[in-house]
């Protein structure tokens, strides 16, 4: 049987990329859905004349775009992130998804969604929202049609470092909290596996994935600091001066306050991401999902290492 044609939204992000990429290693018709169809793609410009990508016009936050996209390409799997900006949720447009055709969607959602989705309250402001979305396609989908990848804490993340590693002095709060680095590309893999073989029988319809250790935040500066080769310090901050750190970066306020608080009752403990728990054998739940080792946070420092220094 011929692998499935699919739809993946947001193809310029590293995760949508990847997954993009992977689906058309896998055999399948990749359709590219994008706000802005002209925006180049580093990652596939070398392969979409001859890779089997079709480019169409597509915002999650318009649902008759979404619809248009999949009645006029035929797709029948589709990957998709939380779409902010939507009065509901993304209901619309996950009906929209149904409706047109799609059969089996992979979506990226976070780690710290978990137990009653229901009991999820607003002020947790990232599990809240993307738990919403996961109602929703349960909802629409049923349990088995779809995939809900719950991916930990990002290492792209500390390119927010990139200024104060640049200066030899990274500030932070509560140094000692566990992070997994997880990268995106790995995200990528897994989910483009899933989209094209769709759900299996006795399958978790919700996949836990983190990098294949745990650090410190404060340890992941050190990785920084071996790879650059440059002595970086590390200075904790107190709520306050973490409160008005981001501030000055433009962070949302909302989120602010909830980042703050889950850093604020999160323990140290040796299995756990911000307080979340994970169990040890999810640390290998990339591998197992894509067959290749998850990158270590290591090598996606030498990988990247000159978002630190220019």
């Amino acid at each position: 049987m011929p692998p499935p044609k699919v739809i993946v939204f947001g193809p310029t992000g590293a995760v949508g990329s990847a997954a993009a990429l992977t689906a058309s290693e896998l055999g399948a018709p990749v359709i590219l859905a994008m706000r802005d169809p002209s925006k180049p793609i580093p990652v596939l410009s070398d392969l979409e004349k001859a890779a089997n990508f079709t480019r169409i016009y597509a915002d999650l936050t318009k649902p008759d775009t979404v619809h248009a996209a999949i009645s006029t390409t035929g797709a029948k799997h589709a990957f998709l992130y939380c779409a902010h900006g939507t009065p509901d949720h993304m209901k619309a447009t996950v009906q929209a998804l149904k409706a047109a055709g799609i059969e089996f969607v992979v979506f990226l959602s976070s780690y710290t969604v978990r137990g009653d989705l229901e009991a999820i309250p607003p002020a947790e402001a990232i599990p809240y929202v993307h738990a919403q979305v996961e109602i929703q396609l349960r909802e629409v989908f049923g349990e088995k049609g779809f995939v809900a990848a719950r991916p930990g804490s990002f290492a792209s993340n500390t390119r927010q470092y990139a200024k104060e590693v640049r200066e030899g002095e990274v500030r932070m709060y509560r140094p000692g909290l566990k992070v997994d680095c997880i990268v995106p590309e790995d995200i990528g893999r897994v989910c483009g596996g899933i989209l094209v073989r769709g759900p299996r029988d006795g399958e978790e319809r919700a996949v836990y994935l983190y990098g294949p250790e745990l650090l410190t935040q404060e340890g992941t500066v050190k990785v920084l600091e071996k790879v650059l080769g440059k002595e970086i310090k590390v200075r904790e901050l107190d709520e306050g001066e973490t409160y008005k750190m981001f501030m000055d970066r433009g962070t949302p306020e909302y989120f602010v306050k909830y980042m703050i608080n889950l850093m604020k009752r999160s323990g140290t403990e040796e299995y756990q991401v911000y307080g979340y728990p994970v169990a040890k054998e999810e640390l290998l739940n990339v591998e197992k999902y894509s067959g290749r080792k998850a990158t270590t946070f290591e090598e996606w420092a030498e990988q990247n290492k000159e978002s630190f220094v220019s």
